[in-house]
């Protein structure tokens, strides 16, 4: 068995420079510096520039001399029990031409009643699939019971029996609150959040409910034009929009939207000029260079109401212009007006039923997250809509319109009044936008 001698690793590194080279030892988990529970998951490989025999073995020493974990190849992935205390823990790794290379990881481990995650870190931003590591303590003398990890409120979507977890979940792109939990055996609970936002490897703008740039517009029956003319305090119609709200928040920075007056069935649209003509995001492609290429979106918002019954619809569109062509893709929640979710038909001008409920959780953050295209042949392609963690394929297609004048990329947000104009309060947090 391969011993770790840490009094002479200078000495060490400086022969084996002269055997083979290595790229390094990468620990993923756990993460240096961090708190963790008494049992630890260790995540870890190892590569090498100029031995052609590659890694033989890995192995994990809690103090020195003391090799309490080795396996064959060029990975490992296992958890061991540490009692209490400050570890400076050594991965170490040796090549088959006769080299080895360490990483040290310091941990603080401790015995009191929590969940431990190493791993998304709270406030990352990373790629699906979504890797996740914890390990969980418990003041119950019968111990840890089981782990799970929400991805939204209610959403469990993930389970395992026992103290630890390691495992990916495939998120959409988007803001995350994800939450881990451990049960224990004498029916108590506790919980760590996790915020994380999944990219889809293409261009993300953030934040955007905080950004300039928004720009409201009554709508009214009968022809639900946008009204230039109407100004916030009516007639008719009344609204308002206010940024930089603390509570409710997620990361106090959330806006409100509000609706109200006194003309039934009048809407109100917020919209954002994002790319092109009137940009916001500075991005004006004077050259029409940009937006022609652009062809997948993913739109990612939470949203909050305390009165959402008194709505009746709440929509949420993305908006391409070039060529003197249109491509809207219109998502609307009815709720007063059915509970389901529609998609507009640039063809007809009409909202189609999709047969998918919509109940919207009151005094909750609700996650929604919509996935569009447009096809080789410039067709509008509804894929997919995951609505507080479950997600729908919906592959609905639907042809552009004609739209002079117009070049860019758009979104909109938009409130609807009821029979008799019910006033209501909407607050948006954690938009984001890909492209």
């Amino acid at each position: 068995m391969k011993k770790h001698a840490p009094l002479c690793i200078s000495t060490l590194v400086f022969f084996l420079a002269t055997v083979s080279a290595f790229a390094g030892v990468t620990v993923t988990s756990p993460t240096n510096n961090s708190t963790l529970g008494t049992s630890v998951s260790f995540v870890a490989s190892a590569t090498t520039t100029s031995c052609s025999k590659g890694i033989g073995s890995m192995g994990i020493y809690p103090a020195p001399y003391e090799l309490a974990y080795v396996v064959n190849g060029a990975s490992l992935n296992t958890s061991l029990n540490f009692s209490p205390g400050k570890y400076g823990v050594v991965v170490e790794a040796w090549d088959n031409c006769g080299g080895a290379e360490t990483q040290t990881v310091d941990i603080t481990v401790t015995a009191q009643s929590g969940v431990y995650v190493t791993s998304p870190t709270n406030g990352s931003s990373l790629s699906d699939p979504v890797h996740f590591v914890a390990t969980a303590t418990s003041s119950c003398s019968a111990g840890v019971s089981s782990m799970g990890i929400y991805t939204a409120p209610y959403q469990l979507a993930y389970v395992v029996q026992g103290d630890s977890m390691n495992t990916t979940l495939t998120l959409s792109p988007g803001t995350y609150n994800t939450v881990v939990e451990e049960w224990d055996k004498c029916g108590g609970a506790a919980t760590t959040p996790v915020k994380i936002t999944v990219g889809s490897g293409g261009n993300v703008f953030y934040n955007l409910q905080a950004s300039a740039g928004w720009n409201g517009y009554a709508q009214q029956p009968p022809s639900y034009q946008d009204c230039t003319t109407c100004v916030s305090s009516g007639p008719g119609t009344t609204w308002a929009m206010y940024q930089g709200i603390k509570s409710p928040s997620m990361d106090n920075n959330a806006t409100q939207f509000n609706i109200g007056g006194d003309m039934d069935y009048s809407d109100v649209l917020w919209n954002n000029h994002l790319i092109g003509d009137f940009s916001s995001q500075g991005m004006l492609d004077t050259n029409h260079t940009l937006v022609p290429t652009l062809n997948s979106f993913t739109y990612d918002v939470y949203f909050y109401g305390s009165n959402l019954g008194v709505s009746q619809a709440l929509e949420f569109d993305i908006n391409q212009f070039f060529n003197n062509t249109g491509y809207t893709w219109g998502h609307e929640c009815r709720i007063m007006g059915g509970n389901e979710w529609d998609t507009w038909d640039n063809a007809t001008g009409h909202w189609v039923p999709t047969g998918l409920a919509c109940y919207p959780l009151e005094n909750q953050w609700n996650h929604l997250t919509l996935k569009v295209q447009r096809t080789a042949d410039n067709q509008l392609l509804y894929q997919s809509i995951t609505f507080n963690g479950q997600t729908t394929n919906w592959n609905i297609t639907s042809a552009p319109f004609s739209a002079p004048g117009w070049y860019g990329i758009t979104i909109n947000y938009q409130q609807d009044g009821d029979y008799k104009q019910s006033p209501y309060t909407v607050y948006l947090d954690e938009l984001t936008f890909t492209y």
